[in-house]
């Protein structure tokens, strides 16, 4: 479908809208992302959604969407937008008062003040490729800012003073990160030295805006375009100050790679899944901390102990959920365990392997494989044929016993029977001598668990 054939479409999409603002006099234009995703040529997505720019106030809004939408929610009231889903057709929709904002002093919320012009409300907004209008009345397109010719370009430019912009909303300046490595864009300059000058500033958004901004950045195909951004402008800085500290000097005598390149490629060869790509960000943080230079080269012993506890703080600064930490700090923990298996590994140790790693087991292995980015195509392929060999050791015991459940035969309950005991820390105590079983050995069924049970019990009352 051609960029014709996209807008008339969403014109008849809009039209139950359309008709409806316009029997009471006021305007109604497509903005943002279907507008520029049509330029691009982006096919819709499963969660098409569609926004709109109008001169009709929030309670005139409201009322207009009442009888052409299934539900309406109204949280963003206070901010012009009222939002809902459209009877006919489905599609998820955002209608928005012409609208300019701007943060007032240190407050973390932005203030709201509602217009009556069009060309205002276009040029308040963050970048020209969102600064098109589509009236879907009459089917004219709104350009003043030439945004078609950047999206054509690939050219990331603001409608207006990127400085002023950058005052009004700081979190713009994340979003230009985003949107270059999103769309493969080349960053204009006027952008690039406003955020330089202006990066402090970001210090004033909340961290759940933030970190929202970040995880958008993280999951687009290339992420290291706006890594790098953040990084260069020093916006890094405010948010997550552990990224530029990857670059490291290089010593001249005991050549090491930079660790800032190493962890960019490392994000970028790692699948878009949230978890996994914020564990290639932070796997190395620790490296700057635990850094030594020796006669036989550069160690950074513990690094992963190190940078676990960092990722833990990092993240709950971010306002991180506690299980996205927990899986990310684990990932980070991890990730070079895997490194051992070329001293060979038992079944027990693959065993433990897969017990730590838990749900994680897939992405631990990919974020293993990801943080091979060598130039020397004989060590890559040892240890690409070295992971090979470990996914199928376990694929092997997979088969062979229950991976998935690594646990002993008998539980609390039954432990409690075969002793005598009430709930203690002693019950714990023996459910951790039989994992160590389970885990050395492999299943040994409830018959021989009770007996070396029994034993250690018996071992275990005779020194008290």
């Amino acid at each position: 479908m051609n960029v014709r054939d996209t807008l008339q479409q969403l014109r008849l999409d809009a039209a139950p809208l359309a008709d409806a603002f316009a029997a009471r006099g006021f305007s109604l234009y497509a903005v943002g992302g279907s507008i520029r995703d049509a330029f691009l040529q982006i096919p819709r997505r499963e969660d098409y959604e569609i926004d709109f720019t109008t001169d009709a106030r929030p309670d005139d809004i409201v009322n207009l969407l009442r009888p052409l939408c299934t539900s309406l929610w109204e949280q963003g009231k206070a901010f012009g937008t009222i939002g809902g889903y459209l009877r006919q057709g489905g599609f998820k929709i955002e209608v928005t008062t012409f609208r300019s904002e701007a943060y007032v002093d240190h407050s973390r919320k932005p203030s709201v003040e509602f217009g009556d012009s069009l060309d205002i409300d276009l040029g308040r907004r963050d970048f020209t490729m969102n600064a098109i209008a589509f009236d879907v009345t009459d089917g004219l397109l709104h350009d003043p800012f030439d945004g078609v010719s950047d999206v054509m370009a690939r050219h990331l430019r603001t409608p207006s003073d990127a400085r002023v912009l950058f005052r009004d909303d700081p979190l713009r300046m994340l979003r230009a990160a985003r949107f270059a490595a999103r769309f493969s864009l080349r960053i204009d300059q006027e952008i690039e030295d406003a955020a330089r000058e202006l990066a402090e500033r970001l210090s004033i958004v909340s961290a759940e805006r933030v970190r929202a901004e970040l995880d958008h950045l993280m999951v687009t195909e290339v992420p290291s375009v706006g890594l790098d951004f953040i990084v260069r402008t020093g916006l890094a800085e405010f948010f997550v100050p552990e990224l530029p500290g990857l670059s490291l000097e290089q010593d001249p005598i005991h050549q090491h790679k930079d660790v800032l390149a190493h962890t960019l490629a490392v994000v970028d060869k790692a699948s878009p899944e949230l978890v996994l790509r914020l564990a290639a960000l932070f796997h190395d943080i620790g490296k700057p901390k635990t850094r030594a230079i020796t006669k036989n080269g550069v160690s950074f012993h513990h690094h992963e102990v190190v940078g676990a506890r960092m990722t833990r703080k990092r993240m709950e600064a971010l306002k991180y959920s506690q299980q996205m930490i927990d899986d990310v700090v684990t990932l980070v923990d991890l990730h070079l365990r895997f490194h051992t298996y070329k001293m060979g590994w038992s079944d027990s140790a693959v065993r433990r392997y897969v017990r730590d790693a838990g749900h994680l087991l897939g992405e631990l292995n990919e974020l293993t494989r990801c943080d091979c980015t060598t130039r020397n195509a004989k060590k890559a392929a040892t240890l690409a044929k070295r992971m090979d060999d470990l996914e199928e050791r376990i694929e092997h015991l997979r088969a062979a016993e229950d991976l998935k459940s690594i646990r002993p035969a008998l539980d609390g309950v039954a432990i409690m029977q075969i002793l005598g005991l009430s709930p203690s820390r002693t019950v714990g105590e023996a459910l951790a001598f039989l994992l160590e079983i389970r885990l050395d050995e492999g299943e040994i069924g409830e018959d021989a668990e009770t007996q070396r049970l029994l034993a250690w019990w018996r071992e275990r009352s005779a020194k008290q």
